[in-house]
């Protein structure tokens, strides 16, 4: 088994679980049904919500969009700080971070956007423990696609296989796989640390 030498993790639902129900519920205290009527077209039209992932549309273009969605009941800054209050900490994964770090590069691989980088999470303090962040909406690439995987071996100089990913969607788990890359598809805590043990990245 090559040495692995890098550990690339996703952000959303693995470090930090996020739940659209909270911005259902807050809109709903605006107006009753607001939050239904806007979450049914945000799925509906999530190709934008993708394109905004990758910087493909702009912020203002995003927000007009969304404010449309929201039929004008709340101003730009609201909205913002609602769409980005889904979020909490996987305290026990987190936790794991300074100790992965003496031995391993720490990359961060998110799809990701601007909003919820400067709304929601962009505080949190455990992105100290990461030696980079790549971020979808910076590097104008989403998984799965490969130009996204690329950008981590641009910055960590590695073969694929020194690289180990973990992602709670195996659609990214296999477009990993298929840089070459060992993964991880995190379904919980305790079956990822069995897997890092696997790995002997945890002992």
């Amino acid at each position: 088994m090559t040495k692995i030498k890098a550990i690339v993790f996703d952000l959303g639902n693995v470090l930090i679980p996020f739940d659209y129900n909270i911005i259902i519920n807050k809109l709903d205290l605006i107006e009753e049904g607001l939050g239904k009527r806007f979450y049914n077209l945000y799925q509906v039209n999530y190709h934008l919500h993708r394109a905004y992932e990758k910087f493909a549309i702009s912020t203002d273009e995003f927000l007009s969009e969304m404010l449309e969605f929201t039929e004008h009941k709340i101003d730009s800054e609201t909205f913002c700080k609602i769409y980005s209050e889904i979020f909490t900490i996987n305290e026990n994964l987190t936790a794991l971070l300074p100790i992965l770090k003496k031995n391993y590069k720490l990359v961060l691989l998110s799809n990701t956007n601007y909003i919820h980088q400067k709304y929601g999470y962009g505080h949190y303090k455990f992105f100290e423990n990461f030696d980079k962040l790549i971020l979808s909406h910076e590097v104008k690439a989403v998984k799965p696609e490969p130009e996204i995987y690329n950008s981590v071996m641009a910055y960590t100089c590695l073969k694929p296989e020194e690289h180990i990913f973990i992602d709670d969607v195996q659609e990214y788990v296999d477009g990993a796989k298929n840089m070459g890359w060992n993964a991880i598809r995190f379904i919980s805590n305790m079956l990822l640390e069995k897997e890092l043990k696997k790995y002997q990245i945890l002992f």
